[in-house]
């Protein structure tokens, strides 16, 4: 004989679940990145799950669009749906709601390719020897934040094993707008897997919403992670190709208080050519960067951070440190505005709830 729960029961049963949803999601948010390397994967396995174990705890967009993801695919001999990237974009219907999985053959793609604003949903996946999107824009033709190789204005968006490349070349002090990015995050809850990022001056618009990367590689020369983005750089190598003047890593927005962006590096490694990089300077008022469990070579600066030549800056900006290693690291001699933080101060900055990863983060396709 089967017993039918009372409406009691089951409205108690009802918020249990709720509960135990928003706890699991809580935990989550709040564990914070282990100290040691080795162990950082098997901490993101086991906070960063895949939808079948997550459901009811993800964003509800996001877990619709995820049920029946659909692929595509390019490849330039055109054994696939087309043979450009820009194509398979433009494919995909405006106020998408599904999951559309862009797999991407091997070589080298030279566009220039925008995903608007109305697409959302939409995941880059290359081979896994990667392949190549790359293009030559520059600030002078399409302004900073345009020129991108990629340019990302939608939501979900996520790339694994992927090139992304600016071919201008570096700029000499001379022309003006030299300056070239390869990637631009213009919407948030975007997430990058073993993504590499080539550049020089600007390679990274870091510049709105909530992102996440993890074993990529960035490179660059003067500003190469900047914007008002807030991200947290897992496992990531930073590389400081040689500059004749400044070599800076970030230059982070923020302007206000209440601004809640920032930049967030845990177990990096910083490498390069030179020995005066500096982590980040203060092209805003307010600027927030943290690294932490990061390797430093001898390329960062001994005083790990500039005030851009603005003094003013230094009360309000947040430029901090927690447990490096190497060289570079060494806290004698840095900047008297950038902090050594102690594991409560740097924590905040070691959890996904820096950018609520557990409402939408999900693992690498």
């Amino acid at each position: 004989m089967v017993k039918h729960l009372s409406f009691t029961a089951f409205l108690q049963c009802t918020i249990l679940s709720i509960l135990l949803a928003a706890l699991t999601v809580c935990s989550n948010d709040a564990t914070p990145i282990p100290p040691d390397k080795s162990q950082v994967q098997s901490w993101f396995a086991a906070h960063v799950k895949p939808l079948a174990s997550r459901k009811g705890t993800l964003n509800s967009t996001l877990e619709a669009a995820e049920a029946k993801p659909k692929t595509i695919k390019v490849r330039q001999d055109g054994s696939g749906n087309f043979k450009t990237i820009t194509d398979a974009v433009n494919s995909v219907p405006a106020k998408n709601a599904q999951r559309v999985i862009i797999d991407i053959g091997p070589g080298v793609y030279t566009e220039k390719v925008t995903i608007p604003r109305e697409k959302p949903f939409i995941t880059f996946r290359g081979p896994p020897k990667m392949a190549t999107l790359q293009f030559g824009g520059t600030a002078a033709k399409y302004g900073t934040v345009y020129s991108a190789t990629l340019q990302v204005e939608s939501e979900f968006f996520v790339a694994a094993n992927l090139i992304i490349k600016n071919t201008a070349p570096q700029p000499d002090g001379k022309r003006k707008g030299a300056q070239a990015v390869a990637l631009r995050t213009g919407a948030s809850m975007q997430a990058f897997y073993n993504v590499r990022l080539l550049g020089f001056q600007d390679t990274l618009c870091d510049d709105k919403g909530f992102h996440f990367f993890k074993d990529c590689y960035i490179e660059g020369t003067v500003d190469f992670i900047f914007g008002s983005g807030k991200s947290i750089y897992l496992n990531t190598q930073l590389y400081v190709l040689e500059e004749k003047d400044a070599q800076i890593i970030t230059a982070q927005a923020r302007e206000k208080e209440g601004e809640d962006i920032g930049y967030s590096f845990v177990h990096c490694d910083i490498k390069g050519v030179g020995n005066r990089a500096f982590l980040g300077r203060a092209w805003m008022a307010m600027p927030r960067v943290v690294f932490a469990y990061s390797s430093m070579s001898s390329v960062v600066h001994p005083e790990g951070w500039s005030n851009n030549n603005h003094p003013e800056r230094e009360k309000n900006l947040y430029f901090g440190e927690f447990k490096n290693t190497g060289p570079g690291s060494n806290p004698k001699g840095r900047a008297k505005f950038s902090k050594q933080l102690s594991f409560e101060e740097a924590k905040p900055f070691l959890t996904l709830g820096f950018i609520k990863g557990s409402s939408w983060l999900l693992p690498p396709p």
